[in-house]
């Protein structure tokens, strides 16, 4: 059995790999625009399983400095997973910020 941590780290994986390598290619391209749009749609759908589990469970969530509740650690931890990934998307796509 995983741990909470493990949990939302490995829904949090699976979602950035499914959204950056499968989805966002076809159907955001190098699209800045649809690309923040479906991340926020990631994003939602990352919170919201999140919360399914733990909202109101009183879980702590060990983020190596400092407990956190399930919202903080979700957030964070997918924000430190997927900018790395978006970075890298933003380059192999020639991805220019809207001017």
């Amino acid at each position: 059995m995983l741990s909470p941590e493990q949990t939302v780290l490995l829904l949090n994986v699976i979602v950035v790999f499914l959204g950056y390598f499968v989805i966002y290619p076809r159907v955001a391209g190098n699209n800045f625009t649809k690309i923040t749009g479906h991340d926020l749609i990631a994003t939602g759908i990352v919170l919201m399983t999140s919360a399914s589990i733990y909202y109101g469970s009183g879980t702590e969530f060990n983020l190596l400095i400092t407990q956190v509740n399930w919202f903080w650690f979700t957030l964070l931890t997918y924000a430190a997973i997927e900018i790395p990934v978006l970075l890298w998307y933003m380059k192999k796509h020639n991805v220019e910020f809207p001017k």
